[in-house]
């Protein structure tokens, strides 16, 4: 497998993680997600989208907590993705964030997988 740290970026309350692996971009946010963190989530995707990969899996299994500005910055990221012939793929969510994208039925729009294993071989 191609596994390659690309950066990272943090506050106090997020951490983005991203890498490489194969053709996608893996982009794992850990803390909570909301109006003022988004940003540091939505700068690591549009740069992996800048940079050319349009396949991005989002590792959320440590993600704690996504308000609706940070679901913006996924159906964002997404939209330009599938614009690029990709994709957004989520992976690993836990209950309290998994209900957020029933309950807005945002769900439905992204391929959702139990595992970032399964997101990956996907």
């Amino acid at each position: 497998m191609d596994r390659q740290t690309v950066g990272s970026a943090q506050s106090g309350r997020l951490l983005v993680e991203v890498r490489e692996e194969g053709s996608s971009a893996v982009v794992t946010p850990a803390g909570e997600l909301d109006h003022h963190t988004a940003e540091l989530l939505r700068e690591p995707l549009e740069d992996c989208l800048d940079n050319g990969h349009s396949r991005l899996v989002v590792d959320c299994s440590r993600l704690e907590f996504c308000d609706s500005t940070g679901l913006n910055v996924l159906l964002g990221a997404r939209l330009k993705a599938e614009a690029a012939g990709g994709g957004v793929h989520l992976a690993g969510m836990l209950p309290v964030v998994a209900r957020v994208f029933e309950i807005t039925g945002a769900e439905a729009v992204f391929t959702v997988h139990e595992t970032l294993d399964a997101a990956l071989a996907d």
